[in-house]
């Protein structure tokens, strides 16, 4: 099967564009994380109480910030991306399960991470290969 979509990709759309695509979602990616980095380390008021309303106390969010936007520099630089990559997945972890302890929503950041999957595979078609396509 994988092999079958390997191959309508390559008949659709040319290397380029699928360069393109990555970074496209590369940009929108480190505009999002940017943003929440930015709200977090300057300690946005809304931000802030939307953090102590799950129990996270200002100093905690803005180091969790710091966490952010260390993982979107290694997630925009090509040769650390794929460090950067999981670290971003596993971020968005950390928050689809926060989001469950509180009983908030987590279709945001389930999208989230899987556009943060999508982007890694299209940039780094190796990692595709290690993770979906590893045999025994």
């Amino acid at each position: 099967m994988w092999r079958f979509a390997s191959a309508i990709k390559t008949k659709i759309m040319s290397q380029k564009t699928i360069n393109i695509i990555g970074w496209v979602l590369t940009t929108i990616l480190g505009l999002l994380f940017g943003m929440s980095a930015f709200m977090k380390i300057s300690q946005n008021p809304e931000a802030v109480a939307q953090a102590a309303a799950i129990g996270i106390n200002a100093g905690t969010y803005q180091v969790i910030g710091i966490i952010e936007i260390l993982a979107l520099i290694l997630f925009i630089i090509p040769r650390t991306a794929i460090i950067g990559s999981l670290l971003l997945v596993a971020y968005m972890g950390g928050a689809i399960v926060t989001h469950l302890q509180h009983q908030q929503p987590i279709l945001m950041a389930v999208l989230v991470q899987i556009t943060v999957w999508v982007t890694a595979f299209i940039r780094f078609p190796e990692l595709k290969q290690r993770l979906l396509l590893a045999k025994n």
